[in-house]
C-alpha cells in the first residue's frame, strides 16, 4: 500500500480527499449532534421545571387534606396517587413518574413507591431547600434500567423532610439522538464516497494521459520510436499530447540522423582501414627492400630507412587496432571460447613487454597463485588486455616497481595492475578508456601505443561479461582492475580483489645521530 502511495499521483489525491471530506463530515456530525442533544435537554429541563411545581403544589394540598392520624406511608401513598391521577389527565401523563420520599432522622427512607431510590447527592441537596435535578440510571420493577432526568423539590407540609420527585425517562429523546446519529453516518458516507467518485472522475481525467504519456516515453527509451499519443480534443490535455508528439518526431529524427551518422563513421573508418592495408604492404615491401642492405646506403639515408621502419610499425599497429575497434562498433566482435590458465595470459603478456620494462629499468613484481586458475575466455584478448595494462603501467611508472597481482573466488577471477608513478587526477579514471585520450598530451610513449588500446581492453573485457575499472592518486600512482567471470556473461557477486588508488607513503623520521 505504501508503495502505491508513492507512486500513484491519482491515490494520493483520492486519498487525500477521503481523508478530508471524512474529518470534516466527523466534524459536522458531532457538531450537529451535540446542539441537538443540548436542544433536548434544555426543553426536557424546561418541563421538569414548569411540572416541578406544579407537582409541589398538588402533593402539599393533598398532604393538607388527609388525616394526621394516619401513617406517614399512607399520606404519602395517597398524595402520589392523587398527583399521578391529576397528571393522567394532563397531556404529559407519560413523560414522568412521580415520587415521593421522606428521610427520618434515624437514617432510614420512606418512600412511594415503596423501594424507589433517588440518588443519595440529589437528595441531600433538595434536602437544603434547593430545587435540584440530575441525569441517573433508574431500575424498574422488572430490574432493567433506563437513563432518565430526575427533578426533586422539597415542600412545605407537616410532614418533616418531605421531598417530592419527577423522574422523567429520556429514552425517546436517546431514540431520537440514534436516529439522528444513524441518519448523518449514512449521510456522511454517502457524501464521502460521491466526493471520492467524484475526485476519481476528475484526476482520471488528468492521470490517464499522464500515464500514457509516461509508458509511451518509456518504449520511445526502450528503442519503438514509432509511439505517439493519441490527441482527443483540445483542451490542455490535447496541447499536451500535440506537444509530447511533436518533441518525439524531432527526438525519433535526431536518432535516426544520429544512428546513420555512426554507421558511416563505422564504415568510413572500416573501408578506411582495409583500402590502406594495400598501399601499406607496397610501402613495407618498398621498406624492408631498402633496409635490406643497410652497407649500400648512406649514413642519413640508413637513418631515413630505420625511421621509416618504425612509423610503419605503429602505423600498422594503429590500422590492427582501428579494424577492432570497428568490429566492436558494429557490433560483430566475437569470442573465441576455451578453458584456459590466465597465468599463461600473464606469462605471455609479461613476455611481450619484459623488453620495454628493462629498457626502462622497471621492475615488474607478480603475486600470481601456485595453482591454475581456470576460467573460459578468449586467451588472446585477454592476453591483449594485460599486455595493455602492463605496457601502460610502465609508460607511467617513472621507473617505480610495478605490481601484478591474481586472485579468485567461486565465480570470478581478478587481475590489478598497480604502477607507484604519475598517477590519476580526480574525475580521469573513466577518461583514462576514451580513444586517442593522453593524461598529458607532451609525454612521450615509450611503447608506441596508438592510444586506442585501454579503449579496446575495456570492449574486450565486457565482450567477457566483465568490467575494467581504474582509481589513481596525482603524483602517487594508479591502478587498473580486470574482472572477468568464470564462464563469459556469468553473473559476478562479489570480486576477489577490491579497486584501491595507491596511497601515498608516510614519511620516516630518520634516527638521531650521535
Amino acid at each position: 500500500m505504501s508503495e502505491t502511495w508513492r507512486t500513484s499521483l491519482q491515490v494520493r489525491v483520492i486519498g487525500s480527499i477521503f481523508l478530508a471530506s471524512a474529518v470534516v463530515m466527523f466534524i459536522l456530525g458531532m457538531a450537529l449532534i451535540s446542539v441537538v442533544t443540548s436542544r433536548l435537554v434544555d426543553s426536557k429541563l424546561d418541563i421538569a421545571n414548569s411540572e416541578i411545581d406544579r407537582a409541589r403544589v398538588t402533593v402539599e394540598q393533598q398532604i393538607d387534606a388527609t388525616a394526621a392520624t394516619s401513617t406517614l406511608q399512607v399520606r404519602i401513598t395517597s398524595a402520589r396517587a392523587s398527583l399521578t391521577q391529576r397528571t393522567s389527565q394532563s397531556d404529559i401523563a407519560a413523560v414522568y413518574e412521580p415520587v415521593l420520599l421522606v428521610d427520618n432522622p434515624d437514617g432510614t427512607v420512606i418512600s412511594a413507591p415503596e423501594g424507589y431510590r433517588i440518588p443519595e447527592k440529589l437528595r441531600r441537596f433538595v434536602s437544603e431547600d434547593q430545587v435540584s435535578y440530575q441525569f441517573a440510571n433508574v431500575s424498574r420493577t422488572d430490574g432493567s434500567t433506563y437513563n432518565a432526568l430526575v427533578i426533586g423539590t422539597p415542600t412545605d407540609t407537616d410532614i418533616p423532610d418531605l421531598q417530592v420527585y419527577l423522574v422523567m425517562s429520556m429514552e425517546s429523546d436517546e431514540s431520537t439522538l440514534a436516529l439522528l446519529r444513524g441518519l448523518l453516518s449514512a449521510a456522511g458516507v454517502v457524501v464521502v464516497v460521491l466526493l471520492v467518485g467524484i475526485a476519481w472522475l476528475a484526476t482520471q481525467q488528468v492521470t490517464a494521459p499522464v500515464r500514457s504519456a509516461s509508458r509511451i516515453a518509456q518504449r520511445l527509451a526502450a528503442g519503438h520510436l514509432r509511439e505517439r499519443m493519441a490527441v482527443d480534443g483540445e483542451d490542455e490535455m490535447a496541447r499536451l499530447a500535440i506537444s509530447f508528439n511533436d518533441m518525439a518526431e524531432k527526438l525519433s529524427s535526431q536518432i535516426h540522423q544520429l544512428e546513420e551518422y555512426g554507421d558511416l563513421q563505422r564504415q568510413f573508418t572500416s573501408d578506411v582501414s582495409h583500402e590502406l592495408r594495400t598501399p601499406l604492404t607496397t610501402v613495407r615491401m618498398a621498406a624492408d627492400m631498402i633496409a635490406s642492405d643497410p652497407d649500400s646506403l648512406e649514413p642519413h639515408t640508413r637513418r631515413a630507412s630505420g625511421l621509416m621502419i618504425r612509423e610503419l610499425d605503429r602505423f600498422e599497429e594503429l590500422l590492427t587496432d582501428l579494424l577492432e575497434i570497428s568490429r566492436h562498433d558494429a557490433g560483430v566482435a566475437d569470442l573465441s571460447e576455451a578453458r584456459i590458465d590466465v597465468r599463461s595470459c600473464i606469462t605471455s603478456a609479461w613476455e611481450q613487454t619484459e623488453h620495454l620494462a628493462t629498457k626502462l629499468e622497471v621492475d615488474v613484481r607478480f603475486a600470481i597463485p601456485e595453482e591454475p586458475v581456470l576460467i573460459t575466455g578468449d586467451s588472446r584478448r585477454i592476453e591483449r588486455v594485460l599486455r595493455n595494462l602492463i605496457a601502460n603501467a610502465i609508460d607511467h611508472s617513472e621507473g617505480n616497481p610495478i605490481d601484478v597481482v591474481l586472485a579468485e573466488n567461486e565465480n570470478a577471477v581478478a587481475i590489478t595492475v598497480t604502477d607507484h608513478g604519475v598517477g590519476l587526477k580526480p574525475g580521469q579514471e573513466e577518461l583514462a578508456f576514451n580513444r586517442f585520450w593522453r593524461a598529458d598530451a607532451s609525454r612521450r610513449r615509450h611503447s608506441g601505443g596508438t592510444g586506442l588500446g585501454l579503449a579496446i581492453a575495456r570492449e574486450d573485457v565486457i565482450l567477457h561479461g566483465g568490467q575494467l575499472d581504474a582509481a589513481g592518486t596525482i603524483g602517487v600512482g594508479s591502478q587498473f582492475r580486470v574482472l572477468l567471470p568464470r564462464e563469459p556473461q556469468q553473473t559476478i557477486l562479489q570480486s576477489p580483489l577490491e579497486l584501491e588508488a595507491p596511497a601515498a607513503e608516510a614519511p620516516t623520521e630518520e634516527a638521531p645521530t650521535t
